[in-house]
């Protein structure tokens, strides 16, 4: 089973962040709109419609239970969908109905570190204050803890610290918000 294996943090330099990783890679600004839909248990259900470059495509994603506390890596599954419509439709009809919506802007960074291909994303979500940073990697679980070492320095490298890291969902973010917490 392939883990995606994943570090996130609340930036407090966004800029300098920004910096480091266009001198090591072309970012590749997107827009998602992400919808996700009830699942029991800390798992999540979503569909996804990505904006970039005049193109438009929909990823149906599910995500099992953490397999790393500390990290928050899980496995993930995801495919393309034709009509996110009929297929929010699907979901709703299963006993899975929406729960939430809400927007982030993207800027992805394709990065060649301790042996893999990295994904380093700068994250903005027009409801919360700040900036993030995520780091992923896709790995079999035997590999996690080797995965998340070569993530944690690749946030060293690009000057994040580990007081930066959250594991907190851009989810729970969002809800906190949207009830005035």
């Amino acid at each position: 089973m392939n883990i995606e294996a994943e570090l996130k943090a609340r930036l407090s330099d966004r800029v300098a962040v920004k910096a480091r990783l266009d001198a090591l890679a072309l970012g590749e600004s997107e827009r998602y709109r992400d919808t996700y839909f009830h699942v029991a248990g800390d798992r999540e259900l979503r569909i996804r419609t990505v904006e970039s470059a005049g193109e438009v495509r929909h990823l149906l994603t599910y995500k099992e239970p953490p397999v790393d506390a500390i990290s928050g890596s899980r496995p993930e599954y995801e495919t393309l969908v034709a009509d996110p419509t009929t297929t929010a439709t699907i979901l709703d009809r299963l006993g899975h109905p929406e729960i939430l919506v809400f927007t982030k802007d993207w800027v992805n960074y394709r990065i060649p570190y301790g042996g893999r291909t990295c994904l380093a994303t700068l994250v903005s979500v027009p409801e919360l204050d700040g900036s993030f940073l995520e780091v992923e990697t896709t790995t079999a679980e035997s590999e996690l803890p080797t995965a998340l070492g070569d993530l944690r320095n690749l946030l060293s490298t690009l000057g994040v610290t580990d007081r930066e890291l959250t594991t907190q969902t851009y989810t729970a973010a969002v809800r906190a918000v949207r009830k005035g917490h």
